[in-house]
């Protein structure tokens, strides 16, 4: 990597060092006894998980903003006083929509011709519409079986080879011939979704998928839930019962069902049946909130600039979409994911409050919503700053740093900044430093909020102690946390923000190497594009946040801000279209992609690369 420092003389140097001991002697150090009070709060049973848009998750944004205000942080609102009439802090929320769940509306029916015979399948009992299912309706149309409705070129499997699903009513089986094997070939297109993009792409007027379960209500498809990443199927799907999908096959059916789903026996040809479906599902908004406070910096020139801290505090609630236990329906604590990080986050906004007289740039404090659902919070906020982000001279970054374990932290994002490299490991050198095991990653992507800023061209430093059992499970609770070393991560972060702020020139972006190792294996893709697409829900094409530089989508002209309506000559709503037709391109062939950009299209060239 090509790394370009700061020059001082050696004057400056040794009364930065000096300037740097008094600060860590002057400033209050990190309190385990604080760290443990909040995170044991926001991953109390009281707040149910912080899933947005429900009262947890407000309860924790009141908390955060609370602690900011004891702290002293300014209200970063215009014109907002940081306390309104009622006694709250307003003043530090910054609002952005989110869907918060999908419902079914007044109108939805689902009737069966079959042998002779018209039934009307029972709402709930024997069949649910998806939540991320479209509205429509479908009349008297044919229907046809196309096995588990998989598609995957690279693994040399079409459920749909030899039939004519156009105009059709697709009934395929949930999961993958696999089974329950997580590590099948098939795995990743026993997701519902990748069934719908299958039968979208085949023409298909709709989707019924067979429930698991004998009994329908025990299913996980009869759950009427959303992904906020995932926005419409593009066409109605719904999930059918077993017992309704042996009347769709006709006599007979329930043992060749079963017989079929196992892989032997003829598939059922399905001749003379036709489905009438009507859709009609409401998806209701409410507020997602993030939770700002700001700390002005004591330069005349330097306090234009600042750097963001930031940990997301939302969860998973109690599970579905997301969670590693989605059974279970009980409350996911989030201790380490993400309490951990807000508790650090709030423990620096402490620290620096106490040390502002001595800061030169001004420091952002952000507590993100929405990031289990695709980043929502943290991708508002870039587009909404509160101070303008060409000003804002890094990202720091906290998400899941309560499992230290044999002193490894690993810190993402090295390589944004030439700057980076040295100020970490001196930062970890001294005789009073943490002395980490640092595991450094210089990708500034990642699955958290730090993506958000450096698609802006924000360098960005996130600190992350590895993944565990509890990963996304109820069982991620408070008492699990080591507080002692979160409080040693916490003083790290401080003495490199100290660092950062200490600087005459802000850090130097740098774009960090593109990773593309994993082969085939990674995410079931053979190909590498280097774009990074958007998670917000979408509709209508696939806005990209960045494209990496160097890559095959940087070469072909894709920009961030893009989006992509057409590839390969398909048709691309949403991520899920997107990755359907990446999981089927070829190394070194050229594809079209269509684009939309500044109000019209444009067609550009695209050559994927092999993955290394």
């Amino acid at each position: 990597m090509n790394q370009r420092y700061f020059q001082f003389s050696f004057a400056l140097v040794v009364a930065a060092a000096a300037a740097a001991a008094l600060a860590q002697q002057a400033g209050p150090a990190p309190d385990v006894a604080r760290l443990k009070k909040h995170v044991t709060y926001l991953a109390s049973e009281e707040l149910g998980g912080r899933k947005t848009g429900e009262g947890g998750a407000k309860a924790a944004a009141a908390y955060i903003a609370e602690q900011f205000h004891d702290s002293g942080l300014g209200c970063p609102s215009p014109g907002l006083a940081c306390r309104h009439r009622g006694g709250g802090r307003d003043g530090y929320l910054q609002e952005f929509p989110f869907v918060a769940a999908v419902e079914l509306a007044r109108d939805n029916s689902l009737r069966v011709s079959a042998g002779g015979e018209k039934s009307e399948a029972q709402l709930r009992e024997e069949w649910l519409p998806l939540g991320f299912s479209s509205n429509g309706r479908v009349d008297a149309a044919p229907a046809v079986f196309v096995g588990y409705g998989i598609t995957a070129a690279g693994q040399k499997h079409d459920d749909y080879a030899g039939v004519d699903a156009r105009g059709k009513v697709a009934v395929a089986f949930a999961g993958t011939p696999d089974g329950d094997n997580p590590h099948g070939e098939l795995a990743r297109f026993g997701e519902t979704r990748w069934k719908a993009v299958a039968a979208k792409d085949h023409g298909a007027a709709a989707l019924l998928v067979i429930a698991r379960e004998e009994k329908f209500r025990d299913d996980r498809l009869s759950r009427l839930s959303y992904d906020q990443m995932a926005g419409e199927a593009g066409l109605p799907v719904a999930a059918v019962s077993r017992q309704l999908a042996a009347r769709l096959l006709g006599p007979g059916a329930a043992a060749r069902l079963a017989e079929v789903e196992k892989g032997g026996g003829a598939p059922p040809a399905m001749a003379g049946v036709t489905v009438s479906l009507l859709v009609e599902v409401a998806r209701r908004t409410v507020a997602g909130y993030n939770v700002a406070g700001v700390i002005e910096g004591a330069d005349p020139k330097l306090k234009d600039e600042h750097i963001v801290i930031g940990a997301h505090y939302d969860h998973l609630g109690r599970g579905g979409e997301g969670s590693r236990a989605p059974e279970s329906g009980e409350v996911h604590h989030g201790a380490d994911d993400n309490a951990s990080g807000v508790a650090g986050l709030l423990e620096l906004a402490r620290i620096f409050a106490a040390e502002r007289r001595g800061l030169r740039r001004s420091l952002v404090f952000v507590a993100f919503g929405g990031e289990e659902s695709g980043l929502i919070g943290s991708h508002h906020y870039v587009n909404h700053p509160f101070l303008p982000l060409a000003n804002a001279a890094a990202m720091i970054n906290m998400d899941m740093i309560g499992r230290l374990r044999d002193d490894k932290l690993t810190v993402g994002g090295m390589g944004t900044a030439a700057e980076f490299s040295r100020m970490l490991e001196e930062s970890n050198a001294g005789p009073r430093a943490p002395r980490f095991a640092l595991q450094l990653s210089r990708d500034g992507f990642g699955p958290s909020d730090h993506s958000s800023f450096y698609a802006k061209k924000v360098p960005v430093l996130f600190f992350y102690t590895g993944v565990h059992e509890d990963y996304h499970k109820p069982s991620d609770t408070a008492e699990k946390i080591n507080y002692e070393g979160q409080a040693r991560i916490v003083a790290y972060a401080a003495e490199l923000i100290r660092k950062l702020d200490r600087a005459d020139a802000r850090p130097t972006y740098t774009a960090a190497p593109s990773p593309m190792a994993g082969g085939a294996r990674a995410g079931g893709f053979r190909v590498y594009l280097g774009t990074i697409p958007s998670y917000a829900e979408s509709t209508d094409g696939l806005a990209l946040e960045g494209v990496r530089d160097d890559s095959p989508a940087a070469k072909s002209g894709l920009k961030a801000g893009d989006k992509i309506v057409r590839l390969a000559g398909r048709e691309i709503k949403n991520v899920y279209d997107y990755t359907y037709v990446l999981g089927e391109m070829k190394a070194d062939q050229e594809y079209e992609v269509e684009v939309l950009r500044d109000g019209g299209r444009v067609k550009l060239k695209l050559v994927p690369q092999a993955r290394k």
